[in-house]
């Protein structure tokens, strides 16, 4: 904003011949400048003042590609909003480095059944006593339609998605976390443009080609220079107007780039610029389909740069154990040594074969320079539930003693865990995809379209919920009274016992995979997972099992059934996991309180 209350708008509309801003009532002239930008200086243009463009004397008004705020909907004019206006209560924060976090993925929409930011806001005391320390959002930009949806359809980047409190209620659900102690990162979509209110193409070469999902984005082509700042700024805009501490970027794979320098090491090299400027860290964590440590593996050693990525070999591999699904893409993980050999490495798929892809996948990973805090591990988590015909989570078919040893393996991994919202209890509520789409040959668009995409994974797509149905969602929202009857109240307190466990023993977050080996039954069925002084023992089988330790057992710490250490032998029951502490070698101290004493 100028000094005396007016505004200069900028809008990028290389290819056209004349732009309006329409704002008042009234369309004014703007001035063309170099690059293809225009320009004009409104006096007396305040927040809360509604605008719009007009492109090439159209008559019909868009919205601002850059808008923050966009309270009438996608297709509705841009409103003016300054960052300055909301008072936060943050000032002392710090942030939350990544190393030895826990992760907990949540969609606003059905968090609550008000849906609403600030009702979440409600429920993260929930959190801080599970023992979480970063919030992940599903997106919140705005995308089309008045109700809920996944967000992943997005049209206007930058703005907050109305309904869910808009850009305001964002940012009093971030200055309530960080008084909680809590980090947030928000997921944001760069690989492609939802189908309602896409207008972003008709102010300039957005985008260039298709993905799986859109239109993919010009990262390389004429006019990309414009189009790969616009996704910068709208990365920092996140992180500087909204306070938040990270983002996790979706489908990376799908952002098509040939240039020497990619853009996720672009925007990795803003981002740790940013974080030195604000004094804290921030975090960009990458969904990828590659398997390529080069993205998460540091600039100067050649890679991206990102700070993590999202691991589904780990996710892939702990599904088929603990489900015994074996069609489409889990059908490569079928194997006995997939599990034990994915969270020994992070990637199963390391430039082997897969047979779901029909050729060899991926590359290895460094595990003596590359920490395992570098990859996300998860149980569930929305696309993994989202994506199945009716939107089951994992409780709905497998045996509580399964689903616990699944949490312990993720949860004492040296990667870093990640938990999907009310997993940590098993909630009993579906989680399939829902969407708001107004347009009829939309919505039967979208429901044909899941149906193929069920058909291409091998599920049979009957009995698919129809996402356009405003229940569908309904039924997704957390039933939070639930957490405190059996068996919900007994799976909580075993997700709340094992964080307690890896904070008490810095071992269990230890990020070193150099240190980490992975010891298995040849049926993979029976795990130990080495963790300093520390055993991480799982029996997925249905009968009992004994396992032998070397040192022998010092103590059992934590177990979910009445396991029995007897020296060098560890017996669990069917279904179960123990964390043990083994004794310590002879000749060395029992700990560095021991030491100190005994040179004393």
């Amino acid at each position: 904003m100028d000094e005396d209350g007016g505004r200069r708008f900028d809008v990028w509309a290389p290819e056209c011949t004349r732009v309006d801003l329409r704002i008042g009532g009234h369309d004014r002239a703007m001035r063309p400048g170099a690059g293809g930008w225009w320009h004009l200086r409104v006096p007396g243009a305040r927040p809360g003042d509604d605008y719009a463009f007009v492109l090439d004397g159209s008559g019909e008004p868009l919205p601002d590609p850059r808008s923050l705020r966009q309270p009438r909907g996608v297709h509705g004019p841009s409103r003016v909003y300054d960052h300055a206006d909301f008072a936060w209560t943050d000032t002392d924060w710090r942030g939350r480095a990544l190393p030895g976090c826990v992760v907990y993925e949540l969609h606003i929409g059905t968090f609550t059944p008000e849906g609403t930011f600030d009702a979440a806001i409600g429920r993260l005391d929930h959190l801080t006593g599970l023992g979480a320390d970063l919030v992940q959002l599903m997106p919140v930009n705005a995308f089309g339609g008045a109700g809920h949806g996944w967000g992943y359809d997005g049209v206007l980047w930058g703005a907050v998605h109305e309904p869910y409190g808009g850009p305001d209620g964002l940012k009093r659900f971030v200055d309530a976390c960080h008084r909680r102690g809590l980090g947030v990162l928000l997921d944001v979509v760069y690989n492609h443009l939802g189908p309602d209110g896409a207008y972003l193409p008709r102010f300039g070469p957005y985008f260039t080609g298709d993905t799986a999902w859109g239109p993919s984005l010009n990262l390389d082509g004429p006019g990309s220079d414009e189009v790969r700042r616009y996704v910068v700024d709208n990365a920092l805009g996140w992180l500087r107007g909204f306070h938040l501490d990270g983002l996790r970027l979706d489908a990376v794979h799908a952002l098509h780039d040939s240039r020497a320098r990619p853009l996720l090491a672009e925007l990795s090299a803003e981002a740790d610029a940013l974080a030195a400027g604000l004094g804290r860290p921030l975090a960009l964590i990458a969904e990828s389909d590659r398997n390529d440590p080069a993205t998460v593996t540091s600039r100067d050693a050649g890679g991206y740069g990102l700070t993590a990525q999202w691991c589904d070999d780990i996710h892939h591999a702990l599904h088929t154990a603990l489900t015994g699904e074996g069609h489409g893409y889990y059908a490569d993980f079928t194997a006995p040594d997939a599990l034990p050999s994915a969270l020994a490495r992070a990637f199963f798929h390391d430039g082997g074969y897969s047979a779901f892809r029909g050729r060899s996948h991926g590359a290895p990973v460094d595990t003596a320079r590359i920490p395992g805090h570098r990859f996300l591990a998860y149980l569930q988590n929305h696309d993994q539930i989202g994506n199945r015909a009716a939107g089951d989570r994992m409780a709905a078919t497998v045996p509580r003693g399964l689903l616990a040893c699944g949490a312990a393996l993720v949860l004492c991994s040296p990667y870093t865990p990640m938990v999907f919202m009310g997993e940590e209890w098993a909630a009993s509520t579906p989680w399939p995809f829902f969407a708001s789409f107004t347009d009829p040959g939309l919505a039967e668009g979208v429901r044909a379209g899941r149906r193929r995409e069920f058909a291409s994974h091998g599920w049979d797509g009957s009995g698919v919920p129809d996402p356009l149905d405003p229940r569908t969602r309904e039924r997704a929202v957390l039933c939070w009274d639930e957490r405190e009857s059996p068996p919900h109240r007994e799976i909580l307190e075993t997700y709340r016992a094992l964080v307690a466990l890896r904070r008490a023993r810095p071992e269990l977050a230890d990020p070193r995979l150099d240190r980490f080996r992975v010891d298995a039954e040849p049926d993979g069925r029976v795990l130990v997972l080495h963790r300093g002084r520390l055993r991480v023992a799982c029996n997925l089988r249905a009968e009992a099992a004994e396992i032998g330790l070397d040192p022998p057992a010092g103590r059992v710490l934590l177990c979910s059934a009445a396991a029995e250490a007897d020296g060098a032998r560890l017996r669990l029951p069917a279904e179960s996991f123990a964390v043990v502490e083994t004794a310590e070698p002879p000749g060395e101290p029992a700990s560095r309180a021991a030491r100190h004493a005994r040179r004393g």
